[in-house]
């Protein structure tokens, strides 16, 4: 039994004394010397490949290692200056890396079939066969070796840049408020957990407020979003890339044919849930959701978990299909692995990050005690419990794409999910628990679908040129109508400045892997709950390859289905659709 559980986070054991750490300092200064060092030996002919792709690795476990670190600090105090600052460095050293990599990746190149192979044929490199190919492939596909260099070095302060001055708007932002008759000044994490209050009254009342906020922030967040798009379609432009989706699809490992084949049969199979969303507002006495009411909680039981109690229940639920999931976790929340106090200053959002070099994770959220926070907990543990099984392997296996890191996470929430629709005490229990899993299906399915038109849309319009407030506004709202199928009474027009995931650089389209990892999920989880205690070996043999396989071989290796036909996804579809089932027939 888990108790007394720490709220925030240790981050003292990995580099004590945060952004002012004399050892981290001392970290990047041998971290900047040795990168140099290999920046130097590669301009080079490479003799002793072996070593070198040994030293690659170590050199990139350490840069995670301190990236991760800078990363909780900025996402612990959005106001710790120093931080700030040591994100920058941090990004100076990832692109020295870069440009290194760069040259290896020429080498690569250079040498014959037969020498490639030879290489390949060594036993120490046996287990990163799969990721040394698919970089060598990777590599074919860009510019020359100095034009790559060229442009790495100048997305410090360009492309990367813009992504930070995001960071900067959001983390200089508070929304005032006046809650409980006291007036306060909310973080954003802080204001979007008001999202799923029971009051009516207070929702719509944040609703504004927090429009209004992006509103306020709307041109500067409007310049970030378009130097963006500016610059990746330079950079494609130069490459001979014509689709936008070909790098997103490319970083995730899967099919153009698979991403249509997954939103098609989305597209086809709403109705059921618009009915679900539908019954929902008729419950809460409206006439239509909404876009801010998709998250308020049906019933008056309206039950407040504390921390240590949401830790139990989670542990105890994965105990049920995994052991060493359960073990994992019960030893994460000891060791105080988890920042989750609800306090301001901390950005929005959560997040897992691993510390290869020592073998550690964190999770990042803001626990205010709603099932909501409980399942976010159990998914971001799902994350952690990801990167637990990949320890051991070399570190070029470990470097599984997002949309299949998206399984282990939504697994995990849909096993702590199913679990408290079981233990409900009453039919109000159940039906509020059951709209809570139906409204989670309507974000993967129809809101994350929303972003996906609105993203592929803002880049094609990018093409020609800048697009302003109003215009971005008016695609996302087009979007959001036609991913709801027009069924809300309000939508979300500043949207597009609101959500992080617009603008992060290290991966581009950073929403559609959150739907494929949801159904693909979604299939795992029907197998768990089919082979019952034999399922776990193949569960952690599956994310143990996600690593080093192409999603198609992975579906077909471990699950023996094909992702590029309807069938797959209609099947999954369907398993979640019983949720939406259940929901009306309990409220009829």
């Amino acid at each position: 039994m888990l108790k007394d559980l720490q709220l925030t986070w240790d981050l003292e054991s990995i580099f004590p004394g945060g952004s002012q750490s004399p050892q981290l300092q001392s970290y990047l200064k041998q971290l900047d010397s040795d990168i140099g060092k290999l920046a130097g030996d590669v301009e080079q002919p490479i003799n002793d490949w072996e070593q070198l792709i040994e030293r690659v690795q170590d050199i990139s476990a350490r840069l995670r290692q301190a990236g991760a670190f800078v990363g909780c600090l900025n996402a612990q105090d959005t106001k710790d200056e120093k931080a700030r600052l040591l994100a920058g460095a941090i990004q100076q050293l990832r692109a020295k890396l870069n440009s290194a990599m760069t040259a290896i990746d020429q080498q690569m190149l250079d040498m014959d079939d037969q020498q490639w192979q030879q290489l390949l044929n060594k036993p120490s490199l046996k287990e990163i066969v799969w990721p040394l190919e698919e970089r060598r492939r990777r590599a074919a596909a860009k510019m020359p070796m100095d034009l790559e260099q060229l442009a790495n070095d100048l997305s410090v302060d360009g492309y990367h840049g813009w992504g930070e001055l995001y960071n900067t708007i959001t983390g200089r932002m508070s929304i005032p408020f006046e809650k409980e008759g006291q007036k306060v000044k909310l973080s954003v994490g802080q204001a979007a957990n008001l999202f799923s209050s029971p009051d009516s009254k207070l929702r719509s009342e944040m609703a504004a407020k927090w429009e209004e906020a992006w509103g306020q922030e709307a041109d500067l967040c409007a310049t970030t979003l378009n130097h963006l798009g500016g610059f990746r379609w330079s950079l494609y432009r130069k490459r001979g890339w014509d689709s936008v989706l070909q790098e997103p699809l490319e970083v995730n490992r899967m099919e153009q044919v698979t991403l249509d084949a997954m939103w098609d049969t989305i597209s086809a199979n709403k109705d059921i849930f618009i009915q679900a969303m539908e019954r929902k507002a008729r419950l809460l006495g409206m006439g239509r959701l909404g876009w801010f009411d998709r998250g308020a909680p049906l019933g008056k039981i309206q039950q407040k978990y504390s921390y240590d109690e949401a830790a139990n229940f989670i542990v105890e639920q994965f105990g049920k299909v995994s052991p060493k999931m359960a073990e994992f976790t019960t030893d994460a929340f000891r060791r105080s692995w988890i920042e989750a106090e609800d306090r301001g200053d901390k950005r929005a959002g959560a997040f897992c990050t691993s510390f290869p070099a020592t073998s550690e994770t964190r999770v990042f959220m803001t626990f205010a005690g709603s099932a909501t926070n409980v399942s976010t907990l159990a998914h971001e543990m799902g994350h952690a419990f990801h990167q637990h099984v990949m320890t051991g392997l070399p570190l070029m296996a470990q470097g599984y794409a997002m949309n299949v890191a998206e399984t282990a996470s939504t697994f995990a929430e849909m096993v702590v999910a199913d679990a408290a629709v079981e233990a409900a005490s009453s039919r109000e229990e159940k039906v509020a628990l059951l709209g809570g899993k139906v409204m989670s299906a309507t974000s993967f399915l129809m809101d994350i679908h929303s972003r996906f038109l609105f993203e592929t849309r803002f880049y094609e319009a990018r093409r020609q040129g800048p697009l302003g407030v109003d215009q971005l506004n008016e695609l996302m709202v087009s979007a959001q109508k036609e991913a709801f199928q027009d069924s809300l009474s309000q939508w979300h027009p500043h949207f597009w400045a609101s959500k992080m995931h617009f603008y992060i650089t290290g991966v581009p389209f950073y929403n559609f892997p959150y739907t494929f990892g949801y159904l693909f999920s979604a299939g795992v989880y029907a197998m768990a709950k089919q082979e019952g205690a034999s399922f776990e070996d193949k569960y952690v043999a599956l994310l143990q390859d996600t690593g080093r396989m192409r999603v198609e071989d992975l579906a077909r290796k471990h699950l023996d289905v094909d992702l590029t036909g309807p069938d797959f996804w209609q099947q999954a579809i369907d398993m979640v659709a019983e949720d939406a089932k259940s929901f009306l027939e309990l409220t009829e």
